[in-house]
């Protein structure tokens, strides 16, 4: 009983990760990871594309290593990426899942229906494709050192801010709230002030 109440778990995870990965879209709003769409104190401003800083993360690769040790679903991808990383990298449903599609398509993977799961494996292409490529593909999974430390810790703090700002709205009064926002929006300004004096400063 406990194993198939884990399946129905990891299915219902595993639809829910591929909604979010249809549904995905750039928002406007407050630009502070943490905050959720829909309605909120603040709503400024349009889509903001993400700065990285450091390496960019390789999704392919990662997928393909993890494949060549055994098939995966989507949502397992994803909590062995993060598993292995140390908790710096989870990749989201929206890079996971096309990833995934473009592998197929050059025919070094298929996916297939397990126990109700799509459920991806490498095909003979796929496992001569890692084989060879074993160097180049690299170890993606490796931390960026203090750089992405700090950038943990700057999005802790974020979701942290988050949560009381969600406080405030759910159960402050009118004054609360007009103070909340008036916080927010400071601090949202100072952030982008920080940005442009470091530009500043490069030039």
């Amino acid at each position: 009983m406990r194993h198939e109440h884990r399946n129905r778990n990891s299915r219902v995870e595993e639809r829910r990760a591929e909604r979010r990965a249809r549904q995905e879209r750039p928002r406007g709003g407050l630009h502070i990871e943490g905050f959720g769409a829909g309605p909120g104190l603040i709503r400024i401003g349009g889509p903001v594309a993400r700065r990285t800083r450091g390496r960019r993360r390789d999704v392919r690769s990662a997928v393909l290593l993890l494949l060549a040790e055994s098939p995966m679903h989507g949502y397992q991808l994803i909590q062995e990426i993060e598993e292995r990383s140390g908790g710096e990298w989870k990749p989201s449903p929206g890079s996971i899942y096309p990833t995934l599609s473009a592998l197929e398509d050059e025919g070094l993977l298929v996916i297939e229906r397990i126990e109700g799961r799509k459920t991806a494996r490498l095909t003979a292409e796929g496992t001569e494709y890692v084989g060879a490529q074993r160097e180049t593909l690299g170890d993606p999974f490796l931390s960026d050192g203090a750089g992405a430390t700090q950038a943990r810790d700057l999005r802790e703090l974020a979701r942290l801010l988050a949560a009381a700002a969600r406080q405030v709205a759910a159960v402050g009064t009118v004054e609360q709230y007009d103070q909340a926002s008036t916080i927010l929006t400071d601090a949202r300004k100072a952030l982008y002030r920080l940005l442009a004096e470091d530009s500043g400063q490069g030039e």
